[in-house]
């Protein structure tokens, strides 16, 4: 298994290693003493899963504020998906920037994205399945959104505005200015 630390530090893609034979594969998933390693001692609480049926749905960007902020390992169970984390932290250096990284379901890389980040991504084929685990339970109350398209955050998504899925609710997030920054 691979760790390797994204243009934001905190923000690491884990690559596990793929055994192949006449008979498929086996992967190592996720190991919890190397993730302790490499991403501190993190507990997951609640395992979600998404399916989106067209290629060019973006789910995000959100996030949950204190005190029921979450960290996410996000893996592609089926398709491709380009993974965004947006650095929220008001006192981080990288406060503002963002890393986007391709997952897919060949290659079993996973998404390590700490609290302090709003999540997003899009999906670059269709019927794609997405599987994430979070360190914190779903608390409407604390959950926030960014504008997933804010010109502000200049993050490349594979599709503009007009050929984007997109909820109502992600349509009508604030933009990353007018945010308050509680994380």
């Amino acid at each position: 298994m691979i760790f390797e630390n994204c243009d934001i530090p905190d923000v690491i893609k884990i690559r596990p290693k793929r055994h192949s034979d006449e008979r498929g594969y086996f992967v190592e998933l996720f190991r919890e003493d190397l993730f302790k390693v490499h991403a501190g001692d993190i507990g997951f609480v609640q395992h979600n899963q998404s399916l989106s049926r067209p290629r060019g749905t973006v789910r995000g960007l959100h996030y949950q504020v204190a005190p029921a902020a979450q960290g996410k390992l996000v893996r592609c169970l089926q398709g491709a998906i380009l993974d965004v984390a947006v650095d929220i932290r008001p006192a981080s250096p990288t406060f503002g920037r963002h890393v986007a990284v391709e997952l897919s379901a060949d290659e079993d890389t996973h998404l390590w994205i700490p609290d302090g980040f709003a999540h997003g991504f899009c999906t670059l084929v269709p019927d794609t399945v997405v599987w994430y685990a979070v360190t914190h339970a779903y608390s409407p109350a604390d959950e926030r959104g960014v504008l997933w398209n804010d010109p502000d955050l200049a993050i490349r998504w594979p599709v503009d505005a007009s050929e984007a899925t997109v909820s109502e609710r992600d349509a009508r997030q604030p933009g990353f200015r007018t945010l308050s920054h509680e994380t």
